[in-house]
């Protein structure tokens, strides 16, 4: 750990470059003890490791802190010390009594109080749940950033997003989606934004790298970059899923190919208006595509020109799935006022734009054109192109 108390009660912080030999001489004159136990603890001053203070052996305290990786210690350490160059009041390995949690780093931003948590290790969904709803509960706002080594991108703007990773996605004040991650290797910040799932782990997304250097508190709380995945980029990874995906099933998957025959469908055959991108499917763990089906088949599929559809009839369509766990909502412990329902409206709203829908009243939409069924290869090709050069036109837009 990088914090302990002298016997008077001063407080010392590692977080701080003090030089070897002015620590030893405080060595020499000063006994140490942890914050939170009170036990004594050694000031440790090797040339392998890190300067820190460790209990001595036995401590009940002890793994508390530990256990704690080179690279965890590390990125904490410049994590304080940015925030410090920044004025930002901040406090390095903060413990709450009233809570028994010890954030990494507390700081104060704007009227509000963060609790940074610098996650190198994996940690079960139940502990991350409890840790920030206990934060949540006690007026912090939680700010969990991931070690960079947990980012695996497969091709250029695709990356491997796992459940552990989508515990990390906090919103922006705008109500951007993104997961910060941190490198203390090589000190700078790697954002996710722009998240668009088209399978349960694979996503596209953009990912910002900014070196802390010169990096503002501002940017990593409020990114604005917005890069959605084009269409075809979309329909080439969207092909590729579902042909492995089919070819391949699993036990899992079996209900949904299941349903989509006996519904006289071919899952080779969806309408290009099935699987589309929306801001919101980040929060839902089942794919678009499935979803999108269920959606179909359950409202859209038997509904013609001047037929109305109620969000009442949706959301009842929606609830049924998730009942039955045919569609799995993610864990999102930081997002608390986003309902995963949002993807569904943001789905009709696409259809609207793109003239199969118009929404009457609030809760009402009304069905402009059926969305049509190809019945071979060739009748798919074209309704994919009539499809894209609409959708590049919506886009397009003011």
């Amino acid at each position: 750990m990088l914090t302990a108390l002298t016997n008077t009660g001063k407080k010392i912080c590692l977080g701080f470059d003090y030089r070897k030999e002015t620590l030893m001489s405080l060595r020499n004159k000063e006994e140490f003890v942890c914050p939170i136990c009170r036990e004594t603890v050694l000031l440790k001053l090797g040339d392998q490791r890190i300067f820190h203070f460790a209990h001595k052996q036995g401590s009940q305290c002890r793994e508390s802190f530990e256990n704690e990786s080179y690279e965890h210690v590390e990125g904490k350490k410049q994590l304080f010390q940015w925030l410090s160059k920044q004025n930002i009041p901040s406090e390095l390995e903060y413990y709450d009594r009233n809570i028994q949690q010890r954030p990494d780093i507390m700081f104060k931003f704007k009227g509000q109080k963060f609790a940074l948590e610098y996650q190198c290790s994996s940690l079960p969904d139940k502990v991350f749940r409890k840790r920030t709803i206990t934060y949540l509960e006690n007026g912090y706002t939680p700010f969990w950033v991931l070690s960079s080594c947990h980012l695996h991108q497969k091709r250029k703007n695709l990356i491997t997003l796992s459940n552990f990773h989508y515990s990390f996605l906090r919103p922006a004040s705008s109500g951007r989606l993104y997961i910060p991650a941190y490198s203390s290797e090589k000190q700078l910040f790697q954002l996710v934004e722009s998240i668009s799932p088209i399978s349960i782990k694979n996503s596209f997304a953009h990912v910002s790298f900014l070196p802390i250097q010169t990096l503002k508190l501002d940017s990593v709380l409020e990114p604005n970059h917005d890069h959605p995945p084009t269409q075809e980029s979309w329909n080439r990874e969207m092909e590729r899923y579902i042909f492995n995906w089919a070819l391949h099933p699993s036990r899992e998957h079996r209900p949904f190919l299941q349903e989509v025959y006996n519904q006289g469908l071919n899952l080779f055959l969806l309408p290009p208006q099935i699987g589309l991108p929306v801001t919101h499917s980040v929060l839902i763990q089942t794919p678009p595509f499935i979803w999108q089906t269920y959606l179909f088949v359950d409202v859209l599929a038997n509904k013609n020109p001047q037929d109305l559809i109620s969000l009442k009839e949706i959301y009842a369509s929606f609830q049924k799935r998730i009942f039955n766990k045919q569609v799995i909502i993610r864990s999102h412990p930081q997002i608390i006022d986003v309902n995963p329902f949002s993807a569904i409206i943001e789905y009709l709203e696409l259809l609207e734009k793109l003239n199969f829908l118009t929404r009457k009243v609030d809760s009402v939409f009304e069905v402009q054109k059926k969305i049509l069924i190809p019945q071979s290869n060739r009748e798919r090709d074209e309704a994919k192109r009539v499809f894209l050069v609409q959708y590049e036109k919506m886009l397009a837009r003011p």
